[in-house]
């Protein structure tokens, strides 16, 4: 098996990313660029620094879906997550994806 770097421990071929997230963590949002992203997880730059959680709860603003997220790795502004099932924050959401949605809804000026 042939890896991309000898620190990346990734079995994955990660896609560069663009996009724009939320992360939720400890009833705060703290905005994200997710930087790239592969069938495990996303690697993405916080937009201030904050210490996450080991559980924190990951909105891709553009796909209109929340990731229950596991924290692998934070080196500063810069964390690597894995992601579980997402779900759809357009429309009608439990209420375990409450805050999710409107963080949603204030990120996309919807």
């Amino acid at each position: 098996m042939s890896l991309s770097s000898p620190h990346d421990r990734r079995v994955q071929t990660r896609q560069p990313a663009n996009d724009r997230g939320v992360i939720i963590v400890d009833g705060r949002e703290v905005g994200c660029l997710i930087t790239d992203h592969s069938d495990g997880g996303v690697r993405l730059r916080l937009d201030r620094a904050a210490g996450l959680t080991r559980t924190v709860t990951l909105v891709d603003v553009g796909k209109g879906q929340a990731f229950d997220a596991t924290l692998a790795w934070q080196k500063g502004i810069e964390a690597g997550l894995k992601l579980g099932q997402g779900a759809s924050v357009r429309g009608l959401v439990p209420s375990r994806l409450l805050a999710a949605r409107e963080a949603w809804v204030r990120a996309s000026g919807r």
